[in-house]
């Protein structure tokens, strides 16, 4: 198995996603550094060195076309990640949050089967290694302030912004 990862510019600065030989992505965010996302991957996923790459064939389209405007081509690539079984649920459920609709992190908490665990919504939220295909980025706090983001609040901004304008 070959785990490759790629930086992309985008807008919001350099993008660095790591996929899988399937091309699932394991891990991905706006940095240019590799081991800023390492260890957000659980190890059973990632028994070897990522390799660099070029490009990440379908990833690299869906980076570039979402900041293009395409909201949705990041939508039919795989992600895989692992933790306990609420964790892994959170996750699916997060990336059916439409673009430009975000929701609070109480709304997501519902959404995910367990209304009253709004700390462990925000938990799923910040141990997400998968941004953007994984769009923790659309959940806010009640009062419709940005929370936290591990990219930053500046990037949280402008991808909101960017999804409500399309």
């Amino acid at each position: 198995m070959v785990i490759k990862w790629s930086t992309v510019d985008t807008p919001t600065g350099p993008f660095t996603a790591v996929v899988d030989a399937d091309g699932a992505v394991l891990a991905s965010g706006w940095t240019a550094q590799l081991d800023e996302l390492l260890p957000q991957v659980s190890p059973s996923l990632l028994p070897e060195a990522p390799v660099a790459a070029s490009d990440l064939g379908d990833v690299t389209r869906a980076i570039r076309s979402y900041h293009d405007g395409d909201l949705h081509a990041v939508d039919g690539i795989p992600v895989r990640q692992r933790s306990g079984p609420f964790l892994e649920h959170a996750w699916e459920v997060l990336r059916k949050v439409p673009a430009g609709e975000p929701v609070s992190y109480t709304e997501y908490a519902a959404l995910a089967g367990r209304p009253q665990a709004v700390r462990a919504a925000a938990s799923a939220c910040a141990r997400n290694a998968a941004a953007l295909f994984v769009p923790c980025h659309r959940v806010l706090r009640s009062d419709g302030s940005l929370g936290g983001f591990r990219w930053g609040l500046p990037v949280k901004r402008w991808l909101l912004d960017h999804e409500a304008a399309a």
